[in-house]
């Protein structure tokens, strides 16, 4: 992923109200290794339900706000992230929602899925237990899901984005 810059990240918002975008805390940029990253996701340090999103569309950023729902999944069962496709115990999967873009989002649409809790997808697909002795199969493998995380956040924001 190409780095990005804070102005970049507030100017990228597509679903987010002024008000929002004003209450958005960002992240530590200097911290990112942004060449293991398909997309920045973040949680709300304050605690609160709302999450952040951030790609590369060509060549411009786009961002989206997201809210995870308030409840989880039932412990003890296992999920699976929808973007990163990487299996879990159910607590740490989240539904997360978006507000469509532009007059569907003003009407109160939305477009929902699982994500990671933590917004860490690009971490999770990494994580590959057992393989550290086969080093270029590993990167193979790393390289195959991060063309497929990529392209699902990509369709995902692209329905977010969808005027019908």
């Amino acid at each position: 992923m190409k780095p990005l810059t804070a102005d970049q990240i507030v100017e990228s918002m597509i679903n987010a109200a002024p008000a929002e975008i004003e209450r958005m805390q960002l992240p530590g940029l200097h911290e990112v290794v942004w060449e293991e990253r398909e997309f920045l996701g973040w949680r709300d340090p304050q605690g609160s339900l709302r999450g952040y999103l951030v790609h590369w569309v060509g060549d411009r950023p786009v961002g989206i706000l997201l809210r995870a729902a308030s409840s989880s999944l039932r412990p003890g069962i296992g999920a699976m992230c929808s973007l990163c496709h990487t299996p879990q115990p159910a607590t740490q999967v989240r539904m997360f929602s978006a507000p469509r873009g532009g007059a569907a989002g003003l009407a109160g649409n939305s477009i929902g899925t699982y994500i990671c809790a933590d917004l860490a997808c690009s971490i999770m697909i990494r994580i590959l237990p057992g393989m550290s002795e086969m080093r270029l199969m590993r990167d193979e493998l790393v390289e195959r899901r991060s063309a497929g995380l990529a392209e699902r956040v990509g369709a995902f924001t692209a329905r977010i984005l969808e005027t019908a």
